[in-house]
């Protein structure tokens, strides 16, 4: 269910959100131009693909945009919403939670708006999690700190438990959940369970993971903050390898499937010498290996450092033991780090030669701090959106932002497969361009046609 299969045969997808009902409330909201459903993005952004759809007649693909609705299917006066976080920790979720709680009162009126405790066992009363009264007081500053004021879990519960609470305790007629694909999953479970009974209830998600791998979606909220902190991080290993003789600096990075933290921290840095990604297959033996490039770098072409950046998913097959899960059914990755770290220093250990290796795991500090300017942004303008959305009578649906527009995308899409990097793309290019690895994997050298050259001539970058 990728762009690509969508844009080609869009007759198989149907990319129409669900909704509750016919809405027939005016809006209280003011001062905003009002979206009609008609209104939609085209997800054929190619000339050729349009020119390809005309010739067969068929439709260009497209999603709703999002927006305030003139009409409502839920009566403010009566609305009373629940909000969950979910998942690890990301930048950004209170942030969500603060414009989810904002947008309600003040663009709504809505006032009985409740957070549920530690993710989805929030919603199953064996835990015994008491939901908090989400007021403006209550919401003011949670924006400052990192991690969710809510509190957070992996795993599902029981979809008719968690409708239970949602439809006996609490009477809620819209749930907000905030999460990534395992959270999406849940929330899909919820829908199934509140059709069945039918129940009037808007599901509506917030996507949420800092490995920007979601289906369909440019952007996920935390990605920007995690690159930000990542990068500087990334910066400190390279002062600490020229700190020390053949020093190396060795970064893991979040990004269990998918590189785009360890690509777009690489090209910010901008000191990286190795990107290591799952999308492509890291071979460690071997003419074309990564201990010959480390080789290369440090005693062919005389630099004194490297600095190598890791995504935590890179290299799996390289591991013989079998893959866990978590809770939230995620495949726990084996440690990639410690893995190079270990082959590396018995490489150079076995050919005599010293290396002094520096190893950085920020992954938890990355996650759990604060959003910055611009996924702040970005939060509230998809908090402000959900609600808008969830008070129409709209369900079973993600707000995403595609092209440049925030639209409303149906579940089912954007669990269905992760987004990963394009390895003939151009951002993969400019991290190869960037690093220059590729020099050093197949010794792709031209510094014998430089003028001047002479063999401790320092051409590559530092």
């Amino acid at each position: 269910m990728n762009l690509n299969e969508i844009c080609a045969h869009p007759k198989k997808y149907d990319l129409n959100v669900s909704s509750l009902g016919k809405p027939g409330l005016d809006s209280p909201v003011q001062g905003q131009s009002f979206v009609d459903d008609s209104s939609r993005v085209c997800l054929a952004t190619k000339i050729e693909q349009m020119e390809s759809l005309k010739h067969r007649k068929e439709e260009i693909p497209s999603l709703e945009i999002a927006g305030p609705r003139k009409k409502l299917f839920h009566d403010p006066a009566q609305t009373r919403v629940a909000i969950v976080t979910c998942g690890g920790l990301c930048p950004g979720l209170n942030n969500v939670v603060k414009g989810l709680v904002e947008v309600l009162i003040y663009d709504y009126g809505v006032r009985q708006i409740f957070g549920i405790r530690y993710g989805y066992q929030g919603l199953n009363p064996h835990y015994g999690l008491t939901p908090v009264n989400m007021t403006l007081e209550e919401v003011d500053n949670i924006h400052e700190a990192g991690g969710t004021i809510l509190g957070s879990s992996r795993g599902n519960q029981d979809p008719k438990v968690m409708v239970d609470t949602l439809m006996q305790r609490l009477n809620v007629n819209i749930l907000f959940c905030v999460g990534g694909d395992g959270t999406l999953r849940g929330a899909q479970d919820i829908v199934k369970e509140i059709t069945r009974r039918k129940a009037p209830i808007s599901v509506v998600c917030i996507p949420k993971t800092i490995d920007n791998d979601l289906n369909l979606i440019d952007r996920t909220f935390g990605f920007e903050t995690c690159v930000q902190s990542a990068a500087e991080i990334i910066k400190s290993a390279h002062v600490e390898a020229n700190g020390i003789p053949n020093g190396l600096g060795v970064v893991k990075i979040m990004g269990r499937d998918s590189g785009f933290i360890a690509a777009h921290a690489s090209l910010a840095s901008t000191v990286a010498n190795f990107c290591i990604i799952p999308e492509v297959p890291l071979v460690m033996d071997g003419h074309n290996g990564l201990l010959k490039a480390l080789d290369r770098r440090f005693f062919k072409y005389r630099k004194d450092h490297a600095v190598i950046v890791v995504a935590e998913g890179a290299g799996q097959d390289l591991f013989n033991a079998v893959a866990t899960k978590d809770a939230s059914g995620n495949v726990l990755k084996h440690d990639i780090g410690h893995f190079l770290i270990d082959k590396i220093a018995a490489h150079f250990r076995k050919n005599g030669k010293v290396i002094n290796v520096k190893y950085i795991d920020p992954s938890y500090i990355i996650r759990s701090i604060p959003a910055n300017s611009s996924d702040a942004i970005f939060c509230f303008q998809l908090a402000e959106n959900a609600v808008h959305a969830a008070m129409a009578g709209k369900t079973d649906l993600v707000i995403g932002s595609i092209n440049g527009a925030f639209v409303l995308v149906p579940i089912t899409y954007v669990v269905s497969e992760r987004k990963k990097i394009d390895t003939e793309g151009a951002l993969w290019h400019a991290v190869i361009g960037s690093t220059r690895q590729n020099d050093y994997f197949y010794d792709n050298s031209f510094e014998s046609e430089l003028p001047g050259h002479s063999a401790g001539m320092d051409y590559y970058r530092e």
